[in-house]
């Protein structure tokens, strides 16, 4: 109850700060490319509830948003074959489809992305693509910290293993992103989500949000 109201309190009062950034991002996209400036994907959540006087997560899946950073229409291709190699730990694929002009901090991260505007790479940079997400959380669908959510195709080739970071509600922010972002493997990023879930609290949030701005300032595996 404490997150939740934590995160509402927080994610409306960014959402008011943040509205003249909102109108100069709409206007910069609107500018550099054809299409909605806001990009709404189905992604897999959590829905917390309780079965036989135990806490169960169940896999729900919820509309989410971000600024849009890409072409209109793209095809997602490129991006299902290098989120499967990055799954399946197929390095000879991940470095096929990375190119020889990447940065090897980012080595987990698709790179020089034909399918990103002018405008969405400076957004992604600035992580200000993020922003319409706090829509996300003031509706209950996410919070500030948590793994961050699953794409479908994703998920459909998930181990069990894999499957434990879904055991929370995902979030804008979280302990990969902080700690390791794109320079970690997949299974590294599974093992920082699920030692998150293990020992969230709202102190760790709070925590791991203060560090957040941090990472972009320096713009740290964006």
């Amino acid at each position: 109850m404490a997150k939740r109201a934590f995160d509402f309190t927080v994610a409306s009062v960014l959402l008011l700060i943040t509205l003249p950034v909102w109108g100069f991002v709409t206007l910069a996209i609107l500018m550099n490319s054809k299409g909605s400036p806001i990009f709404v994907q189905e992604r897999v959540g959590a829905k917390r509830s309780f079965k036989n006087g135990r806490v169960v997560w169940e896999q729900k899946t919820f509309r989410f948003y971000k600024f849009r950073t890409m072409y209109q229409n793209n095809d997602s291709a490129i991006h299902r074959q290098f989120v499967q190699a990055l799954i399946r730990d197929d390095v000879t694929t991940i470095e096929k489809l990375q190119g020889t002009d990447t940065d090897p901090k980012k080595k987990y991260k698709l790179q020089n992305d034909p399918r990103v505007t002018t405008v969405g790479s400076f957004l992604r940079k600035t992580s200000l693509d993020e922003l319409p997400q706090l829509i996300n959380v003031v509706r209950g669908e996410m919070s500030l910290v948590g793994p961050r959510p699953a794409i479908l195709y994703e998920v459909d080739i998930y181990t069990d293993a894999h499957r434990k970071r879904l055991n929370a509600q995902p979030g804008v922010t979280g302990l990969w992103q902080v700690m390791a972002r794109s320079s970690v493997s997949f299974e590294e990023m599974v093992k920082l989500d699920v030692e998150y879930i293990e020992k969230q609290s709202l102190w760790l949030d709070i925590k791991l949000l203060l560090l957040t701005l941090s990472v972009i300032v320096k713009q740290k595996g964006t």
